[in-house]
């Protein structure tokens, strides 16, 4: 059975939603949770929710990592040997085998962070990378990085091309995957001197590289993979979620401020509209993974509730199922051979 390590702790109004959502996952997923965190929270939800006959188990984490907790004092709880919060014990329980992946809603820094000092990165891996699904016309496309490193080398960006695509096949089930640069033209010359730089080295490797791609090609669904510094992709990232949550709020204020014969024509929609939500919605994802660390690691948002944590352990579950971190291992290593 695939073990996950879910951080009771991230979300915002822990432990409620990452319980509630470890509950469900169980139930629907069959798999074994390991619940980190402050016992005395944790266990009152599992009472009173009826899970005593679930694959779920408590590991007491005294502390708690969170937004306030950065410089030198994060780094200190990060590395520390006999650190007692929810994030480090949890890392700690991937590291020696004990489970399979590592889910958090909490503080993307400290995730990162305590992922690189606890878990360190696959041989070769200079920098790891947030990768995520953005919807497209055709289905979903994967992007990286989401903001795990804003200043890149070129070097980093073709590591991420490995990376997604072996992700996007493994997990995602793309066959020999579509890998585009993230650009301001689609010819090879343009784009800033980082993307200039990338290029040749994404078309000199053994990945389907499709070129640079502007955005009308990744929302059009001609790439599989989007490669970007952590800048580009986490502007890319917040202002497509904003985009999409304007058109679906000015769609729903006309349905509601128009006449009868509009209010009937909403109504007959609503299926539809509904459809569209969901393929719009970040919950139905939950996490998105940290690609470069030597373990399985997913990073959701601190606004996430028991669906997104839900989603967050489907997701992990499906990427240590199909043994992506050894895929990875593997594509790295052959490019170390070039």
């Amino acid at each position: 059975m695939t073990r996950i390590v879910v951080d009771a702790m991230g979300s915002d109004n822990n432990p409620t939603p990452d319980v509630l959502g470890a509950i469900d996952a169980a139930r629907e997923y069959g798999v074994e949770i390991i619940l980190t965190g402050d016992a005395s929270r944790i266990q009152p939800l599992l009472d009173s929710n009826h899970a005593a006959t679930l694959p779920i188990r408590v590991v007491h984490a005294p502390e708690t990592l969170t937004m306030k907790d950065k410089g030198e004092d994060l780094v200190m709880k990060a590395r520390h040997k006999e650190a007692q919060n929810s994030m480090a014990i949890g890392y700690d329980l991937v590291k020696k085998g004990e489970a399979d992946a590592f889910v958090t809603a909490g503080n993307t820094g400290a995730a990162m962070v305590t992922a690189l000092f606890r878990l360190g990165r696959i041989r070769g891996v200079d920098r790891p990378a947030l990768a995520g699904p953005i919807p497209t016309a055709k289905g979903i496309v994967i992007l990286l990085d989401l903001g795990a490193n804003p200043d890149c080398k070129p070097e980093n960006l073709a590591q991420f091309g490995i990376m997604g695509s072996v992700y996007s096949e493994r997990v995602r089930g793309v066959k020999n995957p579509r890998v585009g640069l993230v650009s301001n033209g689609e010819e090879a010359g343009k784009g800033s001197e980082l993307i200039k730089a990338a290029y040749p080295l994404l078309a000199d490797s053994k990945l389907n590289f499709v070129g640079n791609i502007e955005g009308k090609e990744l929302f059009g669904g001609h790439a599989d993979v989007a490669v970007a510094d952590g800048f580009t992709g986490n502007v890319l990232l917040k202002s497509s979620e904003a985009v999409a949550k304007l058109l679906v709020d000015k769609i729903r204020e006309s349905i509601k401020g128009g006449g009868p014969l509009t209010l009937l024509g909403g109504a007959l929609i609503r299926p539809a509209m509904g459809k569209v939500r969901r393929l719009l919605d970040p919950a139905e994802e939950g996490a998105a993974p940290l690609l470069g660390v030597n373990g399985l690691a997913f990073i959701g948002h601190g606004r996430s509730d028991a669906f997104a944590i839900k989603n967050s352990i489907r997701v992990a579950k499906e990427a240590a199922e199909s043994k992506v971190l050894d895929a990875i291992k593997s594509a790295i290593e052959e490019s170390l051979k070039k």
